[in-house]
């Protein structure tokens, strides 16, 4: 993990680190003290009640994001985003100053402002926090460097939370917290300075100050891409799962486990634990790159591990009393509840940090910072909606274990439906569940393959599984051209055939299938798709690279586009390679864990690109390693 933590010692990526950190932090600090202050000391301000008053300041907190997301996203798109950071820790003290005021006039609606204000504060924050990053880091630092933008986001929440709780019952006079909120927003203020530029994509961009008509737009151009509007359902999915887990924790650690406010702190800091952990994993488990098979591996997390909250919340624990922590701590039950918690963290980690690095990759570069705000937007829906939808159930009569095991049902329905739309994260999940449980791959080179765009990928053919390695380390889709008898094999065929795979036959064994499938590989180099060949016809029977067939230069007759040179090595000898003349006879042959290294070459102009000119690329790119 030295990669990612080595980004907190770069200009690039510290100061906006830690006016994010500071800025999440503030919120919570200030909305938290005021709901404890308004809580015990309701009679003091208003005559409506504790419980009222709690949800109306979390409405009031979430309402800028609707209303100004829009205009937020354009900003971010028209005006250097390292300036607006700075100008929002401006709109923060101000916001500080407001509070004061509040305090000292004993003004309840000046405080509510300040909160709406605060609100507004992240709604403009939002844009930036997340458009900013892909102009700041390399591809392969993004997964990263958002694994650790969402774990200090909730560290920042849970360290504010309970700032806030301590400092509103502890002050002589309330009007301290906005005192305590002014420093935190000054000296986040003083860090954004050391943000380096971030000029603008669209800076004649005109603003539309409509926010209907914003918000519409936005959501189009996020369903531009598939599955970029796909993966933003499925973040806002998240936040509406998370969200509701984490406001029935006051209720359930009362009325389950029996115990007091130390409690909820307790199984507060747990869940922001196991999402620190998961978000900082997913560098090392996706070897520094956005891979998106992690998604359905988390997903699976978030299902296994909330179906067993509902089973391990203990009965009969609630006594005349509520228990100490200690006393709490001593039961088994209480155990398998926290490890629970940490585990529902731990691959919700999983589950968002490459959603939103992909989200800033593939989105276009003109519109990133509006598809964030169409983000932003769908993520408050969601989570209003959710806790509509949880209010109600408990009103009717449901039991909090009991919601926490629909909402992890549904979230099983939700993945399958998603990954039935798009089947290239549960394609990429098998293709990194295959090669973390077979081998240890080494990826070289792979920044050739282009972001965009159409691109031939030429590679040797050593086992059956070869386009499920490239399949899987590639940093976009690729279809496969492959011998049609391998596109059948059980299995296999499931992710071929799902990840658009075109099958191929001999002119004298099929002509019409090869006719297919050459007008199949044209037509997706036309719409601007990668396509790869095994330039050999067959998988090599010796280990040895045969001669490139002249399929190669046709394709290239039609269309005419960069050929990228791909060479797999470690896999002759493996389980699926036909080392004794036959494949898939003798499991454990090289052992568990293989080693083995994809790398490829730079790009080369297509009247360049002939079968042997190639070839002689491969081979150098492969080495003596077969």
């Amino acid at each position: 993990m030295s990669g990612q933590f080595g980004l907190l010692k770069q200009k690039r990526f510290a100061p906006f680190f830690g006016t994010q950190f500071l800025g999440a932090f503030n919120d919570n600090l200030f909305k938290n003290a005021l709901i404890v202050l308004l809580t015990f000391q309701s009679a003091q301000w208003t005559t409506l009640q504790p419980e009222l008053l709690a949800n109306l300041a979390a409405g009031i907190f979430i309402l800028p994001f609707f209303l100004f997301s829009a205009t937020a996203g354009q900003l971010a798109d028209k005006y250097d985003k390292a300036l607006l950071a700075r100008l929002v820790k401006v709109l923060e003290m101000v916001i500080m100053g407001v509070a004061a005021v509040g305090f000292f006039m004993h003004s309840l609606n000046l405080l509510m402002g300040a909160l709406f204000l605060l609100g507004l504060h992240s709604t403009l924050f939002g844009p930036v926090k997340y458009a900013i990053l892909p102009q700041h880091l390399h591809t392969d630092e993004l997964v990263g460097g958002n694994a650790l933008i969402e774990a200090g986001t909730f560290v920042a929440i849970l360290v504010g939370t309970l700032a806030g709780g301590l400092l509103a019952g502890s002050v002589d006079h309330p009007a301290w917290i906005a005192v305590g909120g002014f420093v935190v927003a000054l000296a986040g203020y003083v860090i954004s300075r050391g943000i380096p530029a971030a000029p603008a994509p669209v800076p004649g961009l005109k603003v539309n100050p409509n926010p209907i008509t914003e918000t519409w737009r936005n959501i189009n151009f996020a369903r531009a891409n598939r599955t970029v509007f796909l993966s933003i359902l499925g973040i806002s999915w998240f936040w509406l799962y998370g969200a509701l887990f984490l406001a029935q924790f006051p209720a359930y650690a009362k009325n389950v486990l029996g115990g007091g406010e130390s409690s909820v702190t307790l199984l507060l800091a747990t869940f922001t634990v196991g999402i620190g952990l998961g978000s900082l994993l997913c560098e090392r488990m996706s070897g520094k790159r956005v891979e998106i098979g992690l998604v359905p591996f988390g997903s699976i997390g978030l299902t296994l591990f909330g179906l067993d909250m509902y089973f391990a919340s203990p009965v009969g624990l609630i006594g005349n009393s509520p228990h100490e922590l200690l006393a709490l701590l001593s039961l088994p039950a209480i155990w398998r509840v926290l490890f629970d918690l940490m585990m529902l963290g731990v691959f919700g980690g999983f589950f968002i940090v490459p959603l939103y690095a992909l989200v800033q990759l593939r989105s276009s570069t003109e519109h990133r910072a509006r598809i964030i705000a169409a983000n932003n937007i769908v993520n408050a829906l969601f989570m209003v909606v959710g806790a509509l939808g949880a209010a109600a159930l408990l009103t009717a009569g449901l039991s909090i274990p009991a919601l926490f095991g629909i909402a992890a049902l549904l979230n099983a329905a939700v993945a399958i439906y998603i990954y039935g739309l798009v089947p290239e994260f549960l394609l990429r999940f098998i293709a990194w569940l295959l090669i973390k449980a077979a081998y240890r791959l080494r990826s070289e080179g792979l920044d050739h393959i282009p972001a965009e765009g159409a691109a031939v990928l030429v590679a040797n053919h050593v086992s059956f599984v070869d386009a499920v390695i490239i399949m899987g380390a590639a940093p976009r889709p690729v279809r496969f051209v492959m011998d049609h008898r391998i596109f059948r094999i059980p299995v296999l065929s499931y992710v071929f055939r799902h990840c658009g795979a075109i099958p191929i036959a001999a002119a004298k064994e099929d002509p019409a299938l090869m006719e297919k499938a050459f007008a199949a590989v044209s037509s997706a180099l036309a719409d601007g798709e990668l396509v790869a060949i095994f330039p050999e016809g067959n998988i090599t029977r010796d280990g040895e690279l045969q001669p490139f067939r002249p399929g190669i230069s046709r394709i290239l007759a039609a269309n005419p586009v960069p050929v990228v040179p791909l060479a797999l090595s470690g896999l002759w000898g493996s389980f699926f390679s036909r080392v004794d003349g036959e494949a898939m006879k003798s499991p454990f042959r090289r052992g568990l864990f293989a080693r083995i290294t994809l790398r490829a070459g730079p790009p080369v102009e297509a009247t360049e690109a002939s079968p042997k000119m190639l070839h002689a690329q491969v081979l150098a790119l492969r080495g003596p390693e077969k």
